[in-house]
């Protein structure tokens, strides 16, 4: 079923139920055209997304199915994950939602784990009404870094600009204290490789930021980027990768460095989200780097205030699903190419 090479199969949690997570995934696919590159398969409940898109009044057909080996292609397919209904008030924190989200999203990552989707798009959680005792992580990122092969990298990707973090949801005060060379140095790893297989760019050149004000000005503002992060950069770069800096944070993006570059690397969250979202709201998408399954989001919350209005921009969704497709690709093309010739021809004789 999986890893065809047309129509590719995109399983999709449906993030928290009063927040836009299901507005833009319907909005999404309300296009015909999306369903000739993909096969959608939303994790959710047949019944409750009919009420949505009644509600919403979103045009486009469900194929409810109760086992995912039913999967028709070109059909936007629901699974039903749960039978009981679920109270839908829009706007509204609720744990009891929060539950669905996550029952969505762990079936979903089953699924991608078994290989009976191709990749996984995930909509909007609220952190706050996910957690339990079953479900203990800051969010999607942490808890498929747990689940699939690889180390995990939030990855902020908009065309050609993309942020990654050496440091993601933690309190600004321990970013410090979690800064070391190896992880540095595995972080860098991580993009340099996500750059030449899922994004086929043969010689990526990566910038990182200084993790003090203007990189410390040489030990007058903090030593962090004259202990750690010059160090590390410059092992890396006699290893051979195209590793540049410590460059101070606050000119970087607003004198346009970044175009330089093929990724760059903040040292924590706000210091590479900030920007990113500036430049790229709306059109970008979180892709987590490192791991063998293949997983997007849009570039923003739940929405709240505008959930259950219709007023939900879906691109960014839109736009999770494309690099979805895109990375898939790129990475069928990237294992093809690196073949090794002489076990092909082995196996040919």
């Amino acid at each position: 079923m999986a890893n065809r090479k047309e129509n590719v199969i995109v399983g999709i949690s449906v993030g928290d139920l009063n927040g836009i997570g299901v507005e833009i995934i319907l909005k999404t696919f309300e296009d015909a055209r999306m369903l000739e590159m993909c096969t959608p398969v939303i994790f959710a409940n047949v019944k409750l997304l009919s009420f949505i898109k009644k509600t919403l009044d979103i045009n486009c057909n469900f194929h409810g199915i109760d086992k995912i080996d039913q999967i028709v292609p070109g059909k936007i397919n629901v699974l039903n994950v749960w039978r009981e209904g679920v109270n839908i008030d829009f706007g509204k924190n609720d744990d009891v939602v929060g539950k669905y989200a996550i029952l969505s999203f762990t079936k979903a990552v089953e699924a991608l784990k078994n290989h009976q989707v191709d990749v996984l798009v995930t909509a909007p959680i609220n952190k706050y009404n996910v957690q339990s005792d079953e479900f203990k992580f800051p969010g999607h990122t942490d808890y498929l870094d747990n689940e699939l092969e690889g180390d995990a990298l939030m990855l902020m990707v908009q065309d050609n600009l993309r942020v990654g973090l050496l440091t993601d949801h933690i309190p600004v005060n321990n970013v410090s204290s979690h800064l070391t060379k190896e992880l540095i140095r595995r972080k860098v790893t991580t993009i340099n490789k996500t750059l030449k297989r899922d994004f086929r760019i043969n010689r990526p050149r990566i910038a990182i930021l200084g993790v003090n004000p203007h990189s410390g000005d040489n030990g007058v503002i903090g030593n962090e980027d004259d202990t750690i992060v010059k160090p590390a950069i410059q092992t890396l770069f006699e290893e051979g990768v195209l590793i540049f800096g410590p460059y101070p944070a606050d000119g970087f993006f607003g004198s346009s460095q970044y175009e330089k570059f093929d990724a760059v690397i903040a040292a924590y969250h706000d210091q590479g989200l900030v920007p990113f979202k500036t430049l790229a709201f709306g059109k970008g998408v979180n892709y987590t780097a490192g791991l063998e399954g293949i997983r997007t989001s849009p570039d923003h919350g739940t929405a709240y205030d505008i959930a259950g209005k219709g007023e939900a921009d879906h691109n960014s969704f839109k736009e999770a699903v494309y690099l979805a497709l895109d990375v898939f690709h790129n990475r069928a093309e990237f294992s093809e190419l690196n073949k090794n010739p002489l076990k092909i021809k082995e196996k040919q004789l």
